[in-house]
């Protein structure tokens, strides 16, 4: 239950990465970034199933990757991790 609510918290933090850098503030999407990563390592890694495992350790390339490709792959882990905190 508690992975439930930490996973809908990443959700939140990688939507607003993936709107920062399509509206061009990049300030803002390295900020909620840094909060996506914190709230990746609260998770309790024991229950998740393989596939969650994956998309987390796939967050960290969205950091060195160009605002288009970045937002994409933000929003697409935010729709990820929401479905599966559901």
């Amino acid at each position: 239950m508690k992975n439930k609510a930490i996973l809908g918290a990443l959700s939140m933090d990688l939507k607003r990465v993936a709107l920062g850098y399509h509206r061009g503030s990049n300030l803002m999407a390295e900020r909620f970034f840094e909060e996506a990563l914190k709230r990746r390592d609260e998770i309790d890694l024991t229950d998740l199933k393989p596939y969650l495992l994956k998309c987390l350790k796939k967050i960290e390339n969205i950091k060195n990757q160009q605002n288009d490709k970045a937002a994409d792959d933000a929003l697409l882990y935010s729709t990820i991790f929401q479905n599966a905190a559901v």
